[in-house]
């Protein structure tokens, strides 16, 4: 892998996601479940699966749906999560946390990076929450996070592209600044050509066969009405673009 290429992130869901995501080139994986609630942490079943990739994996601790304000007993839980990732040998974990008022709960990340040592870490968009990126990202740096993933506070990193510039050039190779949101193939060379990111993150999901709308899965509410999983041919294609550049 050549040092100055582009790398590829692809949050997954699934066994099958992981596949795909692996055999379309992705550089690293961000192991989740539930990606249509932006992510929680996966289940044992699919960190196993995952220690056998050979790629990086990051798996989300996440433990709940809702905000990023973690009390006693989440953290008492992500503790345990961050465990498990270090037993099945992956590579790192994604983490994050706010107060009530947006800003990084400073905290309760000090208590998660400690527990993490040894381990790789990602600040998730629990970022994007925070009203002065600028000081999180030097608080973020302090802490010792190998990258944040950001949409630059926006709904999609195209749209905070201005914003992501200005973390990266503030960043000056101190982090890695993780371009993530509505990432895909038509808008991935101008997300690059505007940030000057080097990392850039994506689900690349497509809608996948599930049963009929009316079946008793769909309407007891044990499936939704549209699945969605990874798509081999759209992490290829961004992978194939990104190492073109």
């Amino acid at each position: 892998m050549a040092a100055d290429r582009i790398l590829l992130e692809v949050c997954v869901d699934t066994p099958a996601g992981l596949a795909a995501a692996i055999a379309g080139g992705a550089d690293r994986i961000e192991l989740c479940a539930a990606l249509g609630l932006q992510g929680l942490t996966p289940a044992p079943g699919l960190m196993a699966l995952a220690a056998s990739a050979p790629i990086p994996v990051y798996p989300m601790i996440r433990p709940r749906t809702g905000d990023f304000c973690f009390d006693a007993r989440d953290l008492d839980a992500m503790r345990r999560d961050i465990d498990a990732v270090r037993g099945y040998g992956l590579a790192g974990v994604t983490i994050g946390a706010n107060r009530p008022d947006g800003e990084l709960d400073l905290d309760v990340l000090d208590k998660l990076v400690e527990h993490s040592a040894g381990l790789g870490m990602t600040l998730h968009r629990s970022f994007d929450f925070v009203a002065d990126q600028p000081a999180a990202l030097e608080a973020a740096i302090q802490l010792g996070f190998e990258r944040v993933l950001t949409s630059g506070g926006a709904l999609t990193a195209l749209a905070g592209a201005e914003r992501i510039a200005a973390l990266v050039a503030q960043a000056d190779g101190r982090i890695s600044i993780l371009a993530g949101a509505g990432v895909r193939a038509s808008n991935v060379v101008e997300l690059v050509a505007r940030t000057g990111v080097r990392e850039v993150h994506g689900s690349f999901g497509d809608p996948i066969p599930g049963p009929d709308p009316v079946s008793r899965l769909v309407t007891m509410g044990f499936v939704p009405a549209e699945m969605r999983d990874t798509d081999q041919h759209a992490v290829a294609e961004v992978a194939r673009i990104l190492r073109d550049l």
